[in-house]
């Protein structure tokens, strides 16, 4: 086991950022913000009047490490370097969020049948007053999908955690005909540039 000074702190829920670190070895403690509730969600999720897709996903894993180390602070944690990220499923410069039910789901799958979109994942690593961030942008070229390829996907659980409406590392594999840029930024965290954030920040991943 690594020594304190080689964990982490990870402001996601997300199983597949998880997944990714344990990939490449790097230690973390999760430290997680409410997404919702009576108070609302700790950073704001709402894109901003003329904010632009790469703001957008910069500003919100920006504001989710700074928070993250708010909370670290106000509950006397060891300090150790905070990774969040943001990703965002981008279709002619419109972001597509996570659908909320079926209709949604359909809709956003249909949209990006027979096209090719973009995979907006920024990262941030803050460790005391210094921050590191960077975002990847991956181009993916999706298959003419049927309307009942859509229907049977969406009718599974598949969807709907998901930016785009949509998981390279499941079922919706089978749709993707090309992808230019990096598998793992799709899934949610960019390995080679999360990596070298972290060696920035003294995480040694090697």
């Amino acid at each position: 086991m690594k020594s304190p000074s080689q964990t982490i702190y990870l402001a996601s829920q997300s199983p597949r950022r998880q997944e990714l670190l344990r990939q490449i070895g790097v230690e973390f403690v999760l430290l997680l913000l409410r997404s919702q509730g009576p108070r609302g969600a700790d950073v704001s999720e709402e894109v901003q009047l003329a904010e632009s897709p790469h703001d957008y996903v910069a500003r919100v894993a920006r504001e989710k490490a700074c928070f993250a180390q708010r909370v670290m602070n106000a509950r006397q944690l060891p300090h150790c370097p905070i990774l969040a990220a943001d990703t965002s499923v981008v279709l002619d410069g419109k972001i597509l969020g996570k659908p909320a039910n079926a209709d949604e789901a359909v809709a956003m799958l249909e949209s990006l049948s027979g096209c090719t979109h973009q995979v907006l994942t920024a990262i941030a690593v803050k460790h005391h007053d210094q921050l590191w961030q960077t975002t990847q942008v991956s181009d993916v070229s999706f298959a003419t999908l049927t309307s009942e390829t859509v229907q049977a996907y969406c009718a599974t659980h598949e969807p709907y955690d998901k930016a785009g409406g949509y998981g390279i590392q499941g079922m919706a594999s089978i749709f993707i005909e090309h992808i230019v840029g990096s598998y793992s930024g799709i899934m949610g965290l960019p390995l080679f540039e999360t990596a070298t954030l972290l060696r920035q920040a003294g995480i040694k991943t090697l």
